[in-house]
């Protein structure tokens, strides 16, 4: 199998279905540090969306917002609430590689078009992958616009985090169904499955869950794919199938060239992390070895620390930022790591848990 037939670039953005994009845009901005870059909407005269494009380091959201009830992305959002309808892939040839996912089985959503301004075009397909989600696929043709054909810029600064760039999106599936899709990017994409966990790497006394992370060749694009285990207790992945109406994305890591700057700058714009126990950090120094970072400030951060063969990763994730126990995200910084934290696992389920307990739904 070539090793990348469907020629993938990068991830050019997530583009998320909201209730109130206006509003969202404002979370984001002043929340996470994005800077607002371009605008659609009624004064660009686009009549069924409104959309706001915002940018920090190379990662690019998209906040779209239907302007009439009969929209699909309307109905989107009464299923599922705030959520991520489209994983946006950059890729050399957009009608080539359309026509190759398909070939390998891939189920279209929309067939290759062209979509101009005054400022160039870009070729534009689509394939369907878990839920209601979809990978469009964009390639470039003479566009030096501010983010796609149909937008103006509309440039509002924000503070910056200190975000680099999108280190993976996690989708959560139903039980019996990680496989099928990690055979999906397998057969489709060219990728080749990274790192596994099963219920015994990832379970507390009440929940677990299994995982396959599915990497391109050079780990620039990584989709860990979840799926609930049996357990005594309704698990993380339950929770979030039954508050999101059914398959989706569940969180987007988000990686950093400074954990400690970039998580004290998110605290104090009002993001709301998981808290670990405090046992968690007397057992740090033992597990993890020796690290740059003061241990006082990892743990009044909450911040996680793991280690393998090739390094240390530190990681915190946020409380989910919308009213459904859906979406979240993660920052992350590797200091040689490529894994996932497996060394966290058990910790961090222990703070979702004390989540959903709280909200009455373990």
């Amino acid at each position: 199998m070539p090793a990348n037939p469907l020629q993938l670039k990068r991830i050019h953005h997530v583009e998320f279905y909201v209730g109130n994009a206006r509003q969202a845009a404002y979370f984001y901005r002043h929340g996470f540090g994005f800077s607002q870059i371009a605008y659609r909407g009624l004064e660009t005269g686009e009549r069924q969306v409104t959309s706001y494009a915002l940018g920090q380091g190379k990662a690019r959201l998209l906040l779209t917002t239907p302007l009439s009830a009969d929209h699909f992305a309307a109905e989107h959002i009464r299923r599922h609430g705030d959520g991520v309808r489209d994983i946006a892939l950059q890729v050399a040839d957009a009608d080539a590689a359309f026509a190759e996912a398909v070939r390998r089985g891939a189920e279209p959503a929309e067939e290759p078009h062209d979509e101009r301004d005054d400022r160039g075009g870009i070729r534009r397909a689509a394939i369907r992958t878990y839920g209601d989600t979809i990978h469009s696929l964009i390639s470039y043709r003479d566009y030096d616009g501010p983010f796609l054909p149909g937008f103006a810029a509309a440039p509002i600064a924000a503070d910056d985090a200190g975000i680099l760039h999108i280190d993976h999106i996690v989708g959560n599936v139903e039980l019996g169904k990680m496989n099928e899709w990690a055979d999906f990017y397998h057969r489709v994409f060219g990728f080749e499955r990274f790192i596994s966990f099963d219920d015994k790497d990832i379970s507390t006394e009440y929940s677990a869950l299994m995982s396959i992370v599915m990497s391109d060749d050079s780990h620039a694009v990584k989709f860990p794919i979840n799926e609930p285990a049996p357990g005594r207790k309704k698990s993380q992945i339950d929770e979030y199938l039954e508050a999101y109406g059914g398959p989706g994305v569940q969180h987007i890591a988000l990686l950093t060239g400074d954990v400690i700057k970039t998580v004290s700058h998110l605290q104090r714009s009002g993001i709301e992390f998981l808290r670990v126990p405090d046992s968690y950090y007397q057992a740090l120094p033992a597990r993890v070895g020796k690290i740059s970072e003061p241990l006082e400030t990892i743990q009044t951060l909450s911040l996680l620390v793991d280690r393998d063969q090739e390094g240390y990763l530190l990681q915190i994730f946020s409380r989910p930022v919308q009213d459904r126990p859906t979406v979240f995200f993660e920052i992350i910084q590797r200091k040689g790591s490529r894994g996932f934290g497996k060394g966290n696992f058990k910790a961090l389920f222990e703070a979702i848990e004390l989540e959903q307990a709280r909200r009455g739904n373990l």
